[in-house]
């Protein structure tokens, strides 16, 4: 179990930094998708209320990355904040973002792979992959793997455990596995395994004219992320590094600025208390430095506590093919050992 099991829904972020002030001092952190009034600035703010060595903010527009910087300076002078221009829908960029990174720093003690897309209508990546499946997981794999070493060498440095990467998730993914079959939701014939669960709300069933389902191509880049966090649980734990995912719960902010009124009710409607973005932020914190975390317990949290994931998001097997899927997408191997 987590340290604190008071903690949950409206749990401040900058109460758990404060908490855990003493494994944020002195540590480098890097966090993406960071904008404006979202989920990345709350956490950018509660790391950066307790002294963080550097704390390095990454996402795709330059305007929104220094706006919250420069929020960070004002709220707390002196903290080292710099930032990466990132987009997680085409590789080359995060290869100039990850080269970028290694010229900053030679460890990184906490990767926060905070950046997520939803969309209403179809869009693809610069490679071609489906929009949500490659922004929210392809693109956040590549760009962990090349900045492993970094990951790699603080863990060296560290007690066991205490270097985490971190993937943001959602209980949306409990509507789709991973569409091994159609992983561009095409439409295409899949097993039964891989189909949709039944019956969803007709919202969320959606189909668009072209065969795309939005909702199902969302949940299914979720369920990646928790499958991509179970593989690295599984392997790196030997190496002293933990990786969590997290549910931040319901949150106001602009994820959803391309749904239509109708997809907007109904999102509105799965959450019964809407957060702040400090609260959105807390799951994340504990994720990242609660110390009872340097052993795994669990696999997902959800406001500050361990929270059960669907079924197949734990079956290994699942996530061992998961992983070469996404190395063949990125057309390199991501090894571990």
């Amino acid at each position: 179990m987590t340290s604190n099991s008071g903690w949950g829904e409206k749990t401040s972020g900058l109460e758990v930094a404060k908490t855990y002030a003493q494994h944020i001092e002195g540590r480098n952190v890097l966090i993406t998708g960071v904008a404006p009034d979202g989920v990345g600035e709350g956490t950018a703010i509660a790391f950066a209320s307790q002294n963080p060595a550097i704390l390095i903010l990454a996402s795709r527009t330059k305007q929104k990355l220094d706006t919250v910087a420069e929020s960070v300076r004002e709220s707390y002078p002196g903290i080292d904040v710099r930032v990466v221009t990132i987009d997680l829908a085409s590789q080359a960029s995060i290869r100039d973002a990850a080269s970028e990174v290694s010229g900053m720093i030679s460890r990184l003690d906490i990767l926060v792979n905070n950046a997520g897309a939803t969309y209403n209508s179809r869009h693809w990546t610069a490679e071609g992959i489906e929009m949500q499946f490659g922004a929210n997981h392809i693109g956040p794999f590549l760009f962990t793997r090349l900045l492993f070493p970094l990951l790699s060498e603080a863990a060296k440095q560290s007690p066991p455990g205490a270097t985490r990467i971190i993937n943001l998730s959602s209980h949306g993914h409990r509507l789709s596995t991973i569409r091994f079959h159609d992983y561009n939701i095409e439409n295409k014939e899949v097993p039964q395994g891989e189909k949709p669960f039944s019956p969803l709300p007709s919202t969320f069933a959606r189909v668009q004219d072209d065969g795309y389902m939005p909702t199902i191509a969302y949940a299914q880049s979720k369920t990646a992320n928790i499958l991509f966090t179970l593989y690295l649980q599984e392997h790196l734990q030997k190496k002293g590094i933990m990786s969590y995912a997290v549910h931040p719960g319901g949150v106001s902010s602009n994820l959803g600025r391309d749904h239509d009124e109708e997809m907007a009710d109904a999102i509105a409607k799965t959450s019964k208390f809407w957060k702040n973005v400090d609260q959105g932020a807390s799951t994340t914190l504990v994720a990242a430095l609660d110390p009872a975390l340097n052993t795994p317990g669990g696999l997902y949290l959800a406001d500050c506590q361990y929270f059960p994931s669907a079924d197949y998001t734990k079956e290994l097997d699942v996530a061992e093919r998961l992983w070469h899927l996404s190395e063949d997408l990125i057309g390199e191997k991501f090894i571990l050992e």
